[in-house]
C-alpha cells in the first residue's frame, strides 16, 4: 500500500502536467523520430530531444538549481565553452584545400551570409529588440555552434528555439537547397562544367593558412576571435601532422562527449511554458527565410562570377556558400548530376562551402560587434 506522503507526491506530479509540457514531450519524440528514422542530424537532435523530454516531465528535478541539466547548461552553454570545443573538432575535420586552390570562392562564402543581415532588419521591424533580432538572424549562418555561441551571449532566453531551428535547417539542407537552386538557374547554367585546378597545395601553405586567418580575423573582427581561433586551432592540429592523438581526440572523443552535453543542455531550455508562443513561430519562420535568402544570394553572386568569367563558373556552387559543411557541397553535386550525370562539381562546391564555414564565423563576430556584446 502507498503511504499518504507518496500519494501526495504522485498527485502533485499529476497536477503539474500542463498541455504545454505534453506538447513539448511530443516535440521531443518528433526529434527522436527525425534522428533515428530519418537520420537528420542524429548526433545532436537525439540528445536535444532527450533533454526536452526530461525538462518537461512534471516536477523534474533535472532543471532545478543543482539538477544535472542546469549544471550542464551553466557549465558549457552559459559560458560558451561547449560550442567552442565543438569548433575545435570541426576544424580538425575540415579540409581547406579546395578553397586554397580557388581563393576567389571566398566571395561566395561572403555572399552566403546575406540572409543573416536581411533577416536581422526584418526581425527589428517585427518588434524584436536588437539583440533578439541579431540572434534570430544568425540562424542564417546554418551553423549550429555559431548560432548557439551568438544567441547564448545576446539572447539566452531564446536559445532553445534558435538552436532547434539552426540544427533542423542544417539537417534539411538536402530538402531546402534544391528548390532555391532550380528557381535561380537555367538548365544550361546547371550543366556548365568546371575544370579542376592543377595547383598542388603544399603542406607549408596548409599550415600557414589557419595561422594567417586567425591573426587577420582576430585583428579585424575581435569578437570573432574565440570562434575562428578554435576552428583554426583544430585545422592547424590536423594539417601539422605532429599531434595526431590530439586531432583524433578533438574530432572524435571530445567532440562526441561535448555534443551529448550540449544537446542535453539545449533541450533543457525547451520548457513548454516558455517555448510555446508566437515568438517561437516567428523565430522558426525567420530562420527559414534567412536560409533561403543565403542560398539565393550565393547563387546570384555565382551568376555574376560566371558572367565575368565568360561562362566558366557553374552558379550551382554559389549555394554552397552557406556553412553546413560538407552537406551543402554534396547537395550541389547531386543537383548538378541531375542534369548532367558526368558533371563533377564537388571539389569546387567544397571550396565555396569551406569559405562559407569561415564566413559564418566572421559574420557571428560582426553581429556581436554590431550589438556591442561584452
Amino acid at each position: 500500500m502507498l503511504d499518504q506522503e507518496t500519494i501526495g507526491l504522485l498527485m502533485r506530479g499529476v497536477d503539474n502536467v500542463t498541455w504545454q509540457s505534453l506538447v513539448m514531450i511530443a516535440v521531443g519524440l518528433v526529434l527522436f523520430y527525425l534522428a533515428i528514422v530519418k537520420d537528420y542530424e542524429p548526433l545532436l537532435l537525439l540528445p536535444i530531444g532527450a533533454g526536452c523530454i526530461l525538462a518537461n516531465l512534471p516536477l523534474s528535478p533535472m532543471i532545478e538549481e543543482h539538477g544535472m541539466l542546469k549544471i550542464l547548461y551553466d557549465m558549457g552553454v552559459g559560458n560558451e565553452m561547449f560550442p567552442l570545443l565543438v569548433f575545435i573538432g570541426i576544424g580538425a575535420l575540415t579540409d581547406f584545400g579546395p578553397l586554397l586552390e580557388s581563393p576567389k570562392f571566398v566571395l561566395l562564402g561572403a555572399a552566403g551570409q546575406f540572409g543573416i543581415f536581411l533577416v536581422l532588419i526584418i526581425a527589428l521591424l517585427l518588434g524584436f529588440d536588437q539583440k533578439e533580432a541579431a540572434s534570430i538572424g544568425i540562424i542564417g549562418a546554418i551553423d549550429g555552434p555559431t548560432s548557439i555561441y551568438v544567441s547564448g551571449i545576446l539572447a539566452p532566453h531564446m536559445l532553445g528555439p534558435i538552436t532547434v531551428a539552426a540544427y533542423s535547417y542544417m539537417s534539411l539542407v538536402p530538402v531546402i537547397m534544391p528548390p532555391v537552386i532550380y528557381a535561380m538557374t537555367t538548365k544550361s547554367e546547371r550543366m556548365i562544367r568546371m575544370p579542376y585546378s592543377q595547383r598542388k597545395i603544399s603542406r607549408r601553405t596548409r599550415i600557414i593558412f589557419p595561422i594567417i586567418v586567425t591573426v587577420m580575423v582576430g585583428t579585424l573582427v575581435p569578437f570573432a576571435t574565440p570562434l575562428i581561433g578554435m576552428l583554426m586551432l583544430g585545422n592547424l592540429m590536423k594539417e601539422s601532422g605532429c599531434v595526431e592523438r590530439l586531432t583524433k581526440a578533438s574530432s572524435n572523443e571530445i567532440a562526441n562527449t561535448v555534443t551529448i552535453f550540449l544537446g542535453l543542455a539545449i533541450g533543457s531550455t525547451m520548457v513548454g511554458s516558455s517555448f510555446i508562443n508566437m515568438e517561437t513561430l516567428f523565430i522558426l519562420g525567420l530562420g527559414l527565410m534567412a536560409f533561403g535568402v543565403d542560398c539565393a544570394a550565393g547563387v546570384s553572386f555565382a551568376k555574376i562570377l560566371n558572367w565575368l568569367s565568360g561562362g566558366k563558373i557553374n552558379p550551382i556552387i554559389g549555394a554552397a556558400g552557406i556553412s553546413a559543411f560538407p552537406m551543402a557541397a554534396r547537395v550541389c553535386q547531386r543537383v548538378a548530376q541531375d542534369d548532367d550525370f558526368e558533371n563533377f562539381l564537388l571539389m569546387h562546391a567544397m571550396g565555396a562551402n569551406a569559405a562559407g564555414q569561415v564566413a559564418s564565423v566572421v559574420a557571428g563576430g560582426v553581429v556581436l560587434a554590431l550589438m556591442g556584446a561584452a
